[in-house]
């Protein structure tokens, strides 16, 4: 089932294994390197939400291993965890590909925030700009739009979330848990009635077959029929 899968480069032991732990009492899956030679290894080997990335670290640094990965064609939000503290520093972090920087030491919901705001975020990095639904019916990724034709679609702001979950994992089973999260804000209160009315909305506009439900776990998009 697909759960948020996060990749951690940190070199201090304890601080690496308190990250790991928190996101993962936090519903998120984490894989964990300590050096930048092992971090490459695992990034070109799988396929991540998002990377969290020390900077000093032994082997390659974290700004290198980025920017490297980039140009490979991760397309994952980076955050960069380091106490770096100057102007030049904070440049060159975003320069490499970076999405956001979090300076040591930080409280480790900070950071939870950080993820969680990321990841309900638009595509990062992609170099496609629209995807391909149907013969006609597409998605532009730059403005989390649904086209038909020439056609743009009015969809509601649950739905509008719900469709870039869909398009960002096509094929994969999505918990209700992470729907959740990726439509309600956290003073609002998810919904499993809201939630079935959201996804019968999507399947009139792009196809009924085009969402499973799949029992007591989520839903998948099929990408193609």
């Amino acid at each position: 089932m697909a759960t948020p899968h996060l990749f951690l480069l940190e070199d201090d032991a304890n601080l690496n294994e308190t990250i790991v732990d928190y996101l993962q009492e936090h519903g998120y899956t984490v894989d964990a390197a300590y050096d930048g030679d092992e971090a490459q290894d695992l990034l070109y080997e799988k396929r991540y939400d998002l990377l969290l990335l020390d900077v000093n670290v032994p082997g390659m640094n974290g700004f290198e291993l980025l920017k490297e990965a980039r140009e490979e064609g991760v397309v994952a939000p980076a955050i960069y965890i380091t106490s770096l503290n100057s102007v030049e520093d904070l440049e060159e972090g975003f320069a490499s590909g970076g999405d956001d920087y979090i300076r040591k030491p930080f409280a480790l919901k900070e950071l939870l925030i950080r993820v969680e705001t990321l990841i309900k975020r638009s595509f990062y990095h992609e170099k496609i700009e629209e995807i391909a639904i149907t013969d006609t019916l597409r998605y532009d990724i730059k403005n989390g739009a649904l086209i038909d034709g020439e056609q743009t679609i009015q969809l509601g702001v649950k739905e509008g979330k719900l469709l870039k979950l869909f398009m960002k994992h096509p094929d994969e089973v999505i918990a209700h848990e992470r729907i959740f999260k990726v439509l309600w804000d956290y003073e609002e209160e998810p919904s499993d009635t809201s939630l079935r009315t959201y996804i019968k909305n999507l399947r009139k506009l792009i196809g009924k077959d085009r969402i499973v439900s799949i029992k007591k776990q989520g839903y998948k998009y099929v990408s193609a029929l």
